[in-house]
């Protein structure tokens, strides 16, 4: 193991709180225990001999096909076909372990039990929905399509059933599993072996290395060593960009592989690996206004966005990879920039990329004006993205705060209720959000701490709740966004308000706490953020929230992308409280409302805006 800045807690030691990651985690649950479990291991059965292929009934669905079945990418015709079981195991795992969700435990236990009955018909540790020729044509350079991606999301599945739902039947699948793995690269040269993971490996590295630390196996020691990735790592290791139009989502998890050989190593070597793709593939190459990047699932060359702003833009796997990526680089350096990328890519990816009403996915984040977001069909489509739906609502719980050595961090201001020791006492720490038409005023007492305004707040107010059975000492630390627009304000109780040192990174409040509440005020603004190579096309945001005009067309805008308050104004109408985070624009040819990215369902709207400056007659030939 290796030294974190900070930790995150235990599964189940956090809970989310009314608010919109509750409402979107209870969709995916839903639909996680919606989905029939016979027809989640359909292709493991069949390619198990366990099951023939017939139709039950003649119930067709919109596309034409039996509703008996799972089809798009998990039809027996489909190459990847089984890869979706992976992800809705870990779904699974993730939903028992903070919730404790039983009927989802049950479920996920019998879908192991069933993976174990295939894995012995098979006979040879062989559990996988497709046949075990697909491994042998990637060794021959025949085309196949992935057989390695689909292999990780199993052993994905199986390991956080082990680890999160204590499952030993689903280790003893995936270590017999992995012994098949171990005997077919027993005989690769380095250089063959270096052919194979040219084709798509997923996250195989991480799973030996989450195997590795389950086992102290040596086997698992060496497929570390078999899978790494060298022809990726070593030019990023020598600064060199081998990321620009490469499938970014093909990377990134080799990418999480070398993290968590670093945690289960403690080398040093692969820590480097991953600081070295988050440099070519963040800080080196930028990131449209939602955080996300690629076009058509390859990266952009860097810092070169307006001309891939296309409609297969963000691919929702990759955001979800990411953040993951982030999450691992937050807890080695406890940086806050992390966290910043994380809450962007949370509000303007994973929920802007889930339908609020159906909980469906959108495979793309259009960028291009006037488009729409397509969502899938529960049981039509299985993109790759369907997986990473399911798991990325399931983790919310693990990205909202941690503890260090000095005590918590409030890492996100959704709300959540933390529940941790500290000296062998039982801390309780609740973060809500206060009701926007109303601020944190100079308390007048316990009943009084709050004045109305009249106008939209320039502050998104939260308050902290602390409770302890005893007075115990130690630090709440406050993350300040990267998008406050004036210094962060706290009050503990009835003192006055403390002003917050400048700059990124947390504001920390040292005391013995025990039944106390911290208020803390962020100052936000509208801000027009340019695209990098287009700087007179802008996107708006509040907070860190991209807001979409609703449009079907590309519109340009008239004014001074400096002062967007004169282009923008807020528009409460349709909102579910008196100030929500709806715009109008003023003064425009045409009208045209603007609201949260993440709010938009089927309307057609546009992310990035023209500016055309205004005329002045100051202006001189």
């Amino acid at each position: 193991m290796v030294d974190e800045a900070c930790r995150p807690l235990n599964r189940g030691a956090v809970k989310l709180l009314p608010g919109i990651l509750q409402r979107r985690a209870a969709l995916n649950r839903d639909y996680v225990a919606s989905l029939a479990t016979e027809n989640l291991l359909q292709n493991f059965h069949l390619e198990a001999g366990l099951r023939q292929w017939f139709m039950r009934n003649t119930a067709h669905g919109h596309k034409g096909e039996a509703l008996d079945r799972h089809w798009g990418w998990e039809s027996p015709t489909c190459q990847v076909r089984g890869h979706f079981l992976g992800h809705w195991l870990s779904a699974a795992a993730q939903i028992w372990a903070c919730a404790g969700d039983s009927e989802i435990k049950a479920k996920a236990d019998r879908v192991v039990d069933e993976l174990a009955a295939c894995q012995e018909k098979n006979g040879n540790g062989w559990c996988s929905p497709i046949p075990e020729k697909y491994m042998h044509w990637t060794a021959q350079g025949k085309p196949t399509w992935a057989p390695h991606y689909v292999h990780h999301k199993t052993l994905m599945g199986l390991t956080h059933m082990a680890i999160l739902a204590q499952s030993s039947r689903a280790f003893q699948v995936a270590d017999r599993f992995a012994d098949w793995f171990h005997r077919w690269t027993d005989d690769f040269t380095r250089d063959q072996m270096d052919n194979i993971l040219e084709v798509e490996t997923g996250g195989m590295l991480e799973a030996w290395a989450d195997l590795y630390a389950l086992t102290s196996d040596p086997k698992y020691l060496a497929l570390m060593e078999r899978y790494r990735r060298g022809r990726l790592f070593d030019p990023l290791l020598a600064g060199r960009d081998v990321l620009t139009n490469r499938h970014a989502n093909t990377t990134i998890p080799e990418a999480h592989g070398a993290a968590r050989c670093y945690e289960v190593t403690g080398d040093p070597a692969w820590r480097a690996i991953v600081e070295a793709y988050w440099e070519c593939a963040v800080t080196r190459r930028g990131h449209y206004c939602t955080g996300g990047q690629t076009n058509d699932e390859a990266w952009t060359p860097p810092f070169s966005l307006a001309e891939r702003r296309g409609a297969w833009a963000q691919e929702h796997c990759t955001v979800y990879n990411m953040i993951r990526l982030a999450d691992y680089l937050y807890r080695w350096t406890g940086d806050a920039r992390f966290c910043d990328y994380i809450e962007r890519n949370l509000w303007n990816g994973i929920l802007a990329q889930q339908n609020p009403n159906t909980g469906m996915v959108a495979y793309y984040l259009s960028m291009r004006a006037g488009d729409r977001k397509v969502w899938g069909h529960p049981t039509h489509d299985f993109w790759c993205c369907h997986g990473t739906l399911v798991q990325a609502h399931a983790m919310h719980d693990t990205l909202l705060c941690h503890t260090d050595e000095t005590g918590l961090r409030v890492d996100q201001y959704f709300p959540h209720e933390a529940r941790f020791e500290v000296d062998c006492v039982p801390v309780t720490v609740r973060v809500e959000p206060v009701f926007r038409g109303l601020t944190v005023g100079e308390p007048t007492g316990p009943g009084h701490p709050w004045v109305h305004k009249m106008h939209r707040p320039e502050s998104w107010t939260y308050k902290v709740e602390i409770s302890a059975e005893r007075p115990v000492e130690f630090s709440l630390s406050l993350r300040k966004p990267e998008w406050l627009a004036g210094p962060m304000l706290t009050w503990i109780g009835a003192d006055g308000p403390r002003e917050a040192e400048a700059g990124v990174g947390y504001e920390r409040l040292r005391r013995a706490w025990q039944n106390d509440t911290v208020f803390v005020e962020l100052p936000v603004s509208l801000r027009a953020e340019p695209l990098p190579d287009e700087p007179e096309t802008v996107a708006f945001l509040d907070g860190p929230i991209v807001l979409a005009g609703l449009c079907d067309c590309e519109r340009a805008l008239i004014g001074d992308p400096v002062r967007p308050t004169d282009l923008l104004r807020p528009n409460a109408d349709g909102d579910a409280y008196p100030w929500g985070s709806a715009y109008r624009s003023v003064d425009q040819p045409t009208g045209m409302r603007f609201i949260p990215l993440h709010t938009v369902v089927d309307e057609p709207y546009s992310i990035y805006f023209p500016i055309v400056r205004r005329w002045s007659s100051d202006l001189t030939a």
